[in-house]
């Protein structure tokens, strides 16, 4: 069984996605619904996701926990709170009280969006964490790469809080360039209470002539600093159709990861996942 740790959907009539902008991502302003993924995740061998925040709107969390209890594919939710309110616990308790709140297991903020590099580390914000570490979640990381230093920084003042690094901390593909990102993903990988996503990769190359070469380096810093028991295969789709198919994501992840055994490769597309989410 393969799992996909990471993909999104949204109705554009339920309300608009203001972060699809600009004709390059034009593509994107339609919506993607369950039964759209399910045509291109069942034929791949995918049986079960993780259906992940794409706005920080308190209403989506609700809207995608009862799609969990509709559709059997989705097996866990990543959702979204605001950690700086002082009653994140009340929050958090009301989100598992409602049709499908058993499949919340964790919460995401768009942290790469935050002008301050050290959001995360504002007494606030890490309250906020806390509480997500005392409800037994797990914490979403989309960050870009300079805010990496605080993402270690948070993960080792709270050992109890396990950190999934989405996308690989969003490396520049294009350019090439790995550091000071891979030293950055090392540091934090360190910490045992981090883990990371195989996902999000061909976005951050060129969209229109990216090859599993150019992503190579990166995942193969990502495997050799996390390990596969640490590190899941995730499509981030439908943005990733600005680059690739879901088939194609998934058969790139495939090629990245052949020199690993088997057990391994298990841990990578199935293991991993379940232990963090499911």
């Amino acid at each position: 069984m393969t799992v996909d740790a990471h993909h999104h959907v949204w109705d554009l009539s339920v309300r608009d996605q203001e972060w699809i902008t600009g004709p390059e991502l034009r593509p994107l302003r339609r919506n993607f619904t369950v039964a759209d993924l399910e045509v291109e995740a069942r034929p791949a061998g995918v049986r079960r996701t993780v259906l992940v925040q794409t706005v920080t709107v308190a209403e989506e969390t609700p809207e995608f926990l009862a799609l969990a209890e509709k559709h059997e594919l989705i097996g866990a939710v990543v959702g979204w709170t605001e950690l700086t309110r002082p009653d994140v616990p009340d929050q958090l308790a009301r989100l598992r009280e409602l049709p499908g709140g058993r499949y919340l297991k964790g919460i995401r903020h768009q942290v790469q969006g935050e002008p301050d590099p050290q959001w995360l580390l504002r007494p606030d914000v890490r309250r906020g964490l806390a509480a997500v570490a005392d409800a037994g979640l797990v914490y979403d990381l989309v960050v870009l790469p300079h805010q990496l230093p605080a993402c270690a920084a948070a993960a080792a003042s709270l050992p109890g809080l396990t950190f999934v690094l989405d996308h690989l901390g969003k490396p520049p593909v294009a350019s090439g360039a790995r550091e000071p990102w891979a030293r950055a993903v090392r540091t934090l990988a360190a910490l045992p209470n981090t883990v990371c996503k195989l996902s999000g990769l061909v976005t951050e190359a060129d969209l229109a002539a990216w090859t599993v070469a150019d992503l190579r380096p990166y995942a193969e810093v990502v495997l050799d600093a996390f390990g596969p028991a640490r590190l899941m295969f995730g499509s981030d789709w439908p943005v990733c159709t600005l680059a690739a198919t879901y088939a194609d994501v998934l058969a790139a992840a495939h090629e990245l990861t052949a020199g690993l055994g088997e057990a391994e490769r298990t841990q990578v597309f199935e293991g991993t996942a379940t232990r963090v989410y499911l």
